[in-house]
């Protein structure tokens, strides 16, 4: 098992390096000077040059990246000159709002989508499969940022039950916390609750079909028992797999949603670096997100031998 979990930390390290060319390659490409946006409209040209040579950027382009990617290998992902600040720093402080709103995201998708994808599974070819279905390519075609303003209209501005928009962290209530994260979490969790949804309602279709099945019927136990002690949690490893990767996604695709809502996470950190060529801010984001990410998937591999005993013996 070490030597697994050592194997797929070291796979790590092609990931990043090809995450980190991508990235760095496609910011640099992008039009705008951070230096002229820093000095504004009227900076005279030498002063920007010279803080252009300040910040690196009079280098050629491949010894800047040379320099960025090896102080990551130093734990430094560089220095904002905007936010003037490290960009760990940075990214560090806007994490806890992007997890709050990742965590209530993924809790409702999971509560919502397992047991309508078992009772879909269980009704297969009627009316209620076909609702929940209709249900689940509806949270799949509808854009995140036209659901987050229909929410907003509906219960934040017509019934008035919930805030518009903002963020208020742990520390003043948990009531107050979570109200301000209830709308964007049901934005953002809409499209993972269909994927898992449709997830569940597959992979109980393939375990329901199995002799095993068939016998724990003729031999008369509850349709519970049968569902969930020996349908479900056969039909869990996909079901799994779906959830990590849909976790991953919450974290890397809030930035509409916090934006829309107003939420200062890792997503509204990353649209602000973008709009005023932060490069660093938006590489080492990124940089992080991705290796999250594969974290995540490697959380979930471990995880199924805890799911499925089959797992473990395989592996030895």
């Amino acid at each position: 098992m070490r030597l697994y979990i050592l194997q797929r930390l070291l796979s790590l390290i092609p990931v990043m390096l090809v995450v980190a060319i991508v990235v760095f390659f496609l910011i640099h490409l992008t039009p705008g000077d951070p230096a002229s946006i820093i000095l504004g409209p009227e900076a005279l040209p030498e002063d920007v040059d010279k803080l252009r040579e300040e910040m690196g950027l009079d280098l050629p382009i491949l010894e800047q990246f040379l320099i960025w990617f090896g102080g990551i290998f130093k734990g430094d992902l560089g220095w904002s000159p905007f936010m003037d600040m490290p960009v760990m720093e940075a990214f560090l402080s806007h994490l806890g709002p992007t997890l709050s709103l990742a965590i209530l995201a993924q809790i409702i998708s999971i509560v919502i989508a397992i047991p309508f994808g078992i009772i879909a599974a269980t009704k297969r070819g009627t009316a209620i499969d076909q609702f929940f279905m209709v249900f689940a390519l509806l949270g799949i075609s509808i854009p995140s940022f036209l659901l987050g303003l229909l929410l907003i209209l509906l219960f934040a501005v017509k019934l008035q039950w919930l805030p518009v928009a903002g963020y208020q962290p742990l520390g003043t209530g948990f009531w107050n916390h979570l109200k301000f994260l209830i709308l964007p979490a049901i934005t953002l969790g809409a499209i993972q609750a269909a994927l898992i949804a449709r997830m569940t309602r597959s992979s109980m279709l393939d375990i329901l079909n199995m002799n095993y099945i068939k016998t724990a019927h003729a031999k008369g136990l509850k349709e519970r028992v049968v569902i969930f002690k020996h349908a479900f949690r056969n039909a869990f490893i996909p079901i799994l797999t779906v959830i990590g990767q849909s976790f991953g996604t919450l974290i890397a695709g809030a930035v509409v949603t916090e934006v829309v809502f107003n939420i200062p996470g890792i997503g509204q950190l990353i649209v602000n670096s973008i709009q005023r060529r932060d490069y660093v801010v938006i590489q080492g984001a990124v940089l992080l997100i991705a290796g999250a990410y594969v974290l995540i998937n490697l959380i979930v591999d471990l995880l199924y031998g805890v799911v499925d005993p089959r797992v473990r013996l395989n592996k030895k």
